[in-house]
């Protein structure tokens, strides 16, 4: 796996301390993007949680995603999270460490009293004294939060910063692409009133190996709960993994419903992502799953098809420039600012999210802005389909024939690439096992390209000979 060290500075470590009427919550940020460039210690927000015990919970929830590996568990992650400032609400997001769980916490308007939201996305530090702290706050406890520094510490702190090192593997930044691709799919399948909710989720694994070989499980929705079912029948919902919704336990008592999103199910047995909100007091708490415990976003190969057309390249330049840190990015606005169809727009949306400029919320179906503080730019470099994809198409390798395109591949074998509806298959090893469900292989890619190609260069030729005339 690729890995890179991730420097992280911060002002001061984040702590939670005595203040006049109450305590404070400072969270440290570390260096961001901001709608007036980058900044070193930008400040999101300085205000009053209304629901002080319920933040505290959800918060060290995201926490305790960033710092877990759901799969080999003997290893250790130590990722600080995500936090972005969209105007009306402040966002937490993390990513396990084995890249199968994605964890986002939605802090809004209802949830934060007395102070305006900014906008950005920066790394914020939650530090094991802070956890402690967090975990006693009581429920009437007065609780001022500030994310980022305060303007006069900005300027006169001259102490020591906090810098930590942490490891940052490619396959973790792929996974935020591929998760927000995969959750765009994704329908509202069931909502649980408060009590049933509590009591399916407390019904379920807690951890431990056992828990994780089971396999998939599948629920269905039954009047007010989820029942169990032993295969993919129409309207289930898939369970991939019930221990990894462990997180979650921190806020039960808080809940008051648990809505469930997938994909729609037709029948078969393969796995799949889904997507567990628990609706809180002022904020939500959405936890994101991938297939199976050892099956990280990072492979699911839902983003290929956008990064392998230079035209989704050039819309995403362009739509780019239009984005202003909403919370809601609305595709048809955005195809009339822009003069684009609203399939471009969303292939481009797909190519930002390569490199952590939009994520998708599924309580709202929609996209929005944030830039992730990180060097997110190798994802597509170091994407080894999409870069054996690119040099098959280098080496003259794939031959079209109508809806037939043959690719002779590295070691001389040659596959036949068959376009079916839209739908590119292939003879190799790789459709064979996954059958389209993670993504193309890299012959279907090439085939892709090369189409891709061929057609703007007839266009290009078109308006040539349009122009002679």
């Amino acid at each position: 796996m690729t890995r890179s060290l991730q420097a992280v500075a911060y002002r001061r470590p984040s702590v939670l301390e005595s203040a006049a009427g109450g305590q404070l919550l400072g969270l440290e940020t570390s260096r961001g993007a901001t709608p007036t460039g980058v900044k070193d210690h930008p400040q999101f927000f300085a205000g009053f949680l209304t629901s002080p015990q319920v933040a505290s919970a959800a918060l060290l929830a995201v926490a305790d995603v960033a710092a877990a590996r759901y799969y080999q568990q003997q290893l250790r992650a130590s990722l600080d999270p995500v936090v972005t400032g969209n105007g009306d609400r402040l966002r937490f997001e993390s990513f396990s460490g084995c890249c199968g769980v994605y964890a986002r916490l939605d802090v809004l308007e209802p949830g934060l009293d007395g102070g305006q939201v900014g906008h950005g996305t920066t790394n914020v530090d939650v530090n094991n004294p802070l956890r402690e702290a967090l975990s006693r706050i009581g429920s009437d406890d007065p609780l001022h939060l500030r994310v980022g520094p305060e303007e006069l510490a900005v300027t006169t702190l001259d102490g020591p910063v906090v810098e930590k090192k942490v490891p940052l593997p490619d396959r973790w930044l792929r996974g935020f692409a591929e998760a927000q691709v995969i959750a765009a799919g994704f329908d509202l399948r069931a909502e649980l009133p408060a009590a049933d909710a509590v009591r399916f989720l407390r019904a379920l694994p807690r951890g431990g190996a056992r828990a994780a070989s089971t396999g998939p499980r599948w629920v269905v929705p039954s009047g007010k709960t989820l029942r169990p079912t032993t295969r993919a029948v129409p309207g289930a919902v898939c369970l991939p993994g019930p221990e990894r919704l462990i997180a979650l336990q921190r806020v039960l008592r808080h809940a008051t419903a648990l809505r469930v999103y997938g994909p729609a199910v037709t029948g078969g047995g393969a796995a799949t992502a889904s997507a567990w909100e628990v609706v809180l007091p002022g904020m939500r708490l959405t936890l994101t799953l991938s297939p199976d415990s050892s099956r990280g976003f990072s492979g699911e190969g839902g983003v290929l098809d956008a990064l392998a057309t230079d035209e989704a390249a050039e819309d995403a330049e362009l739509i780019s420039v239009l984005l202003a840190w909403e919370p809601r990015v609305d595709v048809a606005d955005l195809a009339s600012a822009s003069g684009l169809t609203p399939e471009r727009v969303r292939a481009a949306l797909i190519r930002l999210g390569t490199s952590g400029r939009v994520g998708y919320d599924t309580a709202e179906a929609a996209y929005f802005h944030r830039e992730l503080p990180y060097d997110a730019e190798r994802v597509e470099r170091h994407n080894p389909r999409l870069r054996s994809a690119r040099a098959l198409v280098a080496a003259g390798a794939v031959a079209l024939d109508g809806a037939l395109g043959t690719v002779t591949a590295e070691d001389g074998h040659v596959h036949r690439v068959r376009d079916e509806a839209g739908v590119l298959s292939c003879s190799c090893l790789w459709w064979a096992k996954y059958r389209g469900g993670r993504g193309p292989c890299k012959h279907a890619l090439a085939v892709r390209m090369v189409r891709r190609g061929d057609a703007a260069a007839e266009r290009d030729m078109a308006r040539v000979e349009a122009d002679a005339r």
